[in-house]
């Protein structure tokens, strides 16, 4: 056999192990691709409570779904976190990444919710120690690979939070505090309703749309650091369409999951607002932005054109959401 043969032979296989690696690679995609499913939150409370040996007490549930929600986006058991990835599969994904932002986005909130008015009688009162120290670890970089590793982080700062779950079954009364009142649940529900009003916009823009600028409206005396034009047109870009779809899925996958969390927490709160069917509707219309995509892409035909536009269905669940969070946090203001 000369050298010619063997370099022939050597090509071949070469090519094949390419091709092997390439099949295996998009394969591992589309299972590391699958979103983790929906958990039972009030079954997992009572099992995380009966692991401790204790009768769950208020806030249990809001610092239990929390804690569950950051460990499965650092260790989901198709492929873990995605987002920092360096080497194939994973840095050719795109949804998953955005699906874990979506998630870390409503983490990040309810972790500040928690350290800034939750646990504080008031809003001169000291903040709880573990809390402080959760919040920054899970607002740390969430693409760093390492020197430090964004799950090493978000695994130190769940070790805070179940330090402060500890406490707040502990037999000292002041050790841990979770004040379950309805002007902390406003003021948690106002960041849900800014965040699902940007989504919801993003969404609304994949086909286009003009729209008359009122930035300043309602206010004679107000100003702005730029001018802007009266008439603007807002479109997201194509190449962000299905990311913007995906952020949405996700942040809505761990709305559902702390939304019924506060419903334990907050029950005696909402009963007395007369307020818990519409928690309950809220999470109803996130549920309706988990049913599967048939599509093997987000298609994004236009508004009322020959092709379906996911965008658009999701912006309307969102919105639906959304408004329903408006007239939640009406009813917790009156008296």
């Amino acid at each position: 056999m000369d050298a010619y043969d063997n370099k022939s032979i050597l090509g071949k296989l070469i090519t094949a192990l390419v091709v092997v690696y390439l099949l295996v690679a998009v394969g591992l995609g589309v299972y590391w691709s699958v979103e983790p499913e929906m958990w039972d939150v009030e079954r997992v409370v009572e099992q995380d409570a009966a692991a401790q040996g204790k009768q769950p007490q208020v806030g249990f549930a809001t610092t239990s779904t929390l804690i569950r929600l950051t460990d499965t986006l650092i260790n989901k058991p198709n492929g873990g976190y995605i987002t920092n990835d360096i080497a194939p599969p994973g840095i050719w994904l795109d949804n998953m990444p955005n699906w874990e932002f979506g998630v870390l986005v409503q983490i990040r909130d309810m972790s500040r919710a928690l350290r800034k008015d939750i646990a504080r009688s008031q809003s001169t009162s000291r903040e709880d120690l573990d809390l402080a120290r959760a919040e920054p670890q899970l607002h740390f970089d969430n693409k760093s690979f390492w020197f430090p590793s964004t799950e090493g982080e978000y695994e130190t700062g769940i070790n805070y939070l179940r330090a402060y779950q500890a406490r707040l079954l502990d037999d000292d009364a002041t050790n841990a505090q979770f004040y379950a009142r309805a002007d902390n649940l406003r003021n948690w529900l106002a960041d849900v309703e800014t965040r699902l009003g940007s989504l919801s916009q993003k969404l609304s823009a994949s086909v286009g749309k003009d729209q008359i600028n009122v930035d300043l409206a309602g206010d004679t005396a107000a100003r702005q650091s730029t001018q802007s034009p009266q008439d603007m047109r807002l479109k997201t870009p194509f190449t962000q369409i299905d990311d913007v779809f995906y952020e949405a899925r996700g942040a809505s996958f761990a709305l559902i999951h702390l939304l019924k969390a506060i419903e334990i927490d907050f029950k005696e709160v909402l009963e007395k607002k007369n307020a818990m069917v519409s928690l309950r509707q809220i999470v109803r219309e996130l549920e309706s932005t988990q049913e599967n995509v048939a599509s093997p892409m987000i298609l994004n035909g236009s508004g009322f054109g020959l092709f379906a536009n996911h965008s658009l269905v999701m912006a309307n669940y969102i919105s639906r959401a959304n408004a329903a969070i408006i007239d939640l946090r009406r009813l917790l203001e009156q008296g």
